[in-house]
């Protein structure tokens, strides 16, 4: 089963900097939907730490979306994860074809 995503394009951006993935809007002006914190715990692992989204959006799929276009980008370059947010736990049983993705212990 494939996640379904919510139909409005989005831009999901990575900020090492602040150790976030962001989503804004595909619009103009661009707004800013939500992020996934991270934490880099190596050169090939990221801790997925906590998924926010803003309330103008909340309950759309908005963070749905966000966390397949990360887990997606994160496997196109070969990384691996450790799911510490709750929504991303949930979201692996829900969609075990990224299960791959887990860091072994």
């Amino acid at each position: 089963m494939q996640p379904e995503l919510n139909p409005t394009p989005v831009t999901v951006i990575q900020h090492p900097e602040r150790e976030r993935f962001e989503i804004f809007t595909a619009d103009e002006p661009a707004r800013f939907i939500g992020f996934l914190g991270y934490r880099v715990i190596d050169d090939t692992t990221l801790e997925l730490q906590h998924t926010i989204i803003s309330e103008e959006f909340s309950r759309r799929g908005f963070a749905r979306t966000l966390v397949t276009h990360v887990l997606d980008r994160i496997r196109a370059e070969g990384g691996r994860i450790v799911p510490t947010c709750t929504y991303v736990q949930d979201y692996l049983r829900r969609f075990p074809q990224y299960g791959d993705l887990v860091a072994s212990a």
